[in-house]
């Protein structure tokens, strides 16, 4: 049936035999080879390309060792054995040199464990409670509202966020007393649920690094750990204010920087944000997109640089890269708290704002890249960049390819707007940004305790496997651009009382243009308490 069908359509059956002169053309390599595998098998080829050339060479030296006469290898003992002052010298260079290498080598820094922290469920916004709230309060104009409304559905964020307890009024109660209640809840929190899953004890602890952008009382947020858990009087404290969603990565750095000082010791870092006295109560639209974004959340994160410690931590710190734009005063400026022409305080967001961002983000992975990325990349980085600085070749400068580097990303979850462009310029697929926007989608904007969230959800899901590398990367104010990279110590299980544990299975869902797939019409009336 297939020779007649073939016969019929003018073309010789399969078993024909070709004729003399008849020639087959070859197959399109272009089409039928794909170009990824490519690129993977001369990724692997560089990398191992010392193994490859050493391994000639062992196989040399071993075949004439064999030759060898143990005669000579006999008489070669016997002569070093009477060269008093040969064996003198080499042994004082080894132990010199092993010494010089044991004391400047950077100690392990190891992430034992982390805590985010789970508001409780009284405190969830929906869509049509936020809308009412705002239209209630009788802060805001009809053009305000209509603009809070189009930021809130093009967000990403889902139904079940969280605001703090002075927003739940009407009117809204900020105060002083409000902003420490949601500062003790939130860090205390976090901590008391690191504390039990670690066993960590309060003497234990020897230095404390807090961070908080907006909200500094005093005495200080780390002030109030101390007094809380009754922290020993010699332990090294710090308070960073004012520093943006990137202040995590920065405290990370500083706990690190202390931990290669002090021996045997525990850091205990803290990163949050407080929402009740920063709440914007004006008009100005570039004023109004923080409400919409920013909601509640914090993290505790256990550090230790005792080696006894590494078999129970999930991840070890390899590098931490920080940039900052701050010279510049369109990026200075960019990111704002300032009074609008009402006397109200708010944080103001440039339009210029994702291209200040992304020129912050390539300084960092130009600082980066060297340190995580294998041969194969930085050598197909550095042609393209020889051909156009020198030979003033038109060649389109080349993305490294960050996925050979690392299996997970952690991008803060600042917006819709910033996770799309870092998956577009990275070249990321949609597993590698989903930890940052289901936790944008689950928790909002919750500052620089986001990334930590992102973490939280690739270990519920189960993808954190032994040799896994981990990139966060968070902006702030400033500006600034900063990056962890951790590896993984043991494939990674959650820890009790994780934010995602009762609501993983329900993740991923589907967000069609910012919008969840199970969005409902804003309507309705407040169910907020009055």
């Amino acid at each position: 049936m297939e020779g007649a069908a073939a016969e019929k359509n003018g073309s010789p059956p399969p078993w024909a035999p070709v004729e003399r002169g008849q020639s087959r053309r070859l197959p399109d390599f272009l089409q039928s080879v794909n170009l990824k595998h490519v690129k993977l098998g001369y990724h692997y080829l560089i990398t191992h390309l010392l193994t490859l050339l050493l391994v000639p060479l062992m196989v040399v030296i071993v075949l004439e060792a064999g030759r060898t006469d143990p005669d000579d290898l006999r008489q070669l003992w016997v002569n070093l054995q009477f060269n008093l002052v040969s064996i003198l010298v080499c042994s004082a260079v080894l132990v010199f040199g092993t010494t010089v290498y044991i004391l400047t080598r950077p100690r392990p820094v190891f992430l034992v464990d982390f805590a985010c922290y789970r508001p409780p469920d009284r405190l969830q916004v929906r869509y049509a409670q936020f809308m009412e709230h705002s239209r209630l309060c009788g802060n805001f104009n009809e053009s305000s509202l209509n603009f809070q409304r189009k930021i809130l559905e093009r967000s990403g964020l889902g139904e079940e966020t969280y605001v703090p307890d002075a927003m739940h009024h009407l009117p809204p109660r900020p105060s002083m007393s409000a902003a420490r209640d949601e500062a003790e809840q939130v860090m205390f929190g976090a901590l008391e649920t690191l504390f039990r899953n670690t066993g960590i004890k309060s003497k234990d602890i020897g230095i404390l690094v807090v961070n908080c952008s907006l909200f500094n009382p005093t005495p200080s947020l780390s002030a109030m750990i101390v007094n809380r858990y009754k922290l020993r009087g010699n332990i090294l404290s710090f308070n960073l204010g004012g520093m943006g969603c990137s202040a995590g990565v920065i405290a990370i750095d500083l706990a690190r920087d202390l931990l290669q000082v002090h021996r045997n010791t525990y850091a205990v870092v803290v990163s949050t944000e407080n929402i009740t006295q920063n709440w914007y109560f004006g008009n100005r639209k570039s004023m109004l997109i923080p409400n919409c974004l920013f909601r509640v959340g914090g993290a505790a994160v256990l550090l230790s640089n005792r080696s006894a410690d590494r078999r129970r931590s999930k991840y070890s710190l390899i590098h931490v890269v920080r940039t900052h734009r701050g010279a510049d005063d369109k990026a200075f400026r960019c990111v704002y708290q300032e009074q609008d022409d009402d006397h109200k305080v708010g944080v103001y967001l440039s339009k210029d704002l994702m291209a200040i961002a992304g020129g912050a983000l390539k300084t960092n992975i130009t600082t980066l890249g060297p340190l995580v990325l294998p041969i194969s990349e930085q050598l197909l980085f550095f042609a393209t960049l020889v051909a156009n600085k020198l030979l003033n070749a038109k060649v389109k400068p080349y993305i490294p390819d960050f996925k050979l580097a690392f299996e997970h990303f952690c991008i803060h979850a600042g917006g819709r707007a910033v996770i799309d462009e870092l998956e577009k310029n990275l070249q990321l697929r949609p597993i590698h940004v989903e930890a940052s926007r289901m936790t944008l989608h689950r928790f909002g904007n919750t500052s620089s305790s986001s990334i930590w969230y992102e973490l939280a959800y690739i270990e519920a899901k189960g993808r954190m496997r032994r040799g896994n590398r981990v990139w966060q990367i968070a902006f702030g104010s400033g500006f600034k651009c900063n990056s962890a990279v951790w590896q993984a110590l043991r494939n990674v299980k959650p820890s009790p009382e994780g934010p995602w544990e009762d609501c993983i299975n329900r993740y991923p869902v589907e967000i069609i243009d910012g919008i969840p797939s199970s969005f409902s019409p804003i309507n309705g009336s407040s169910t907020l308490a009055a």
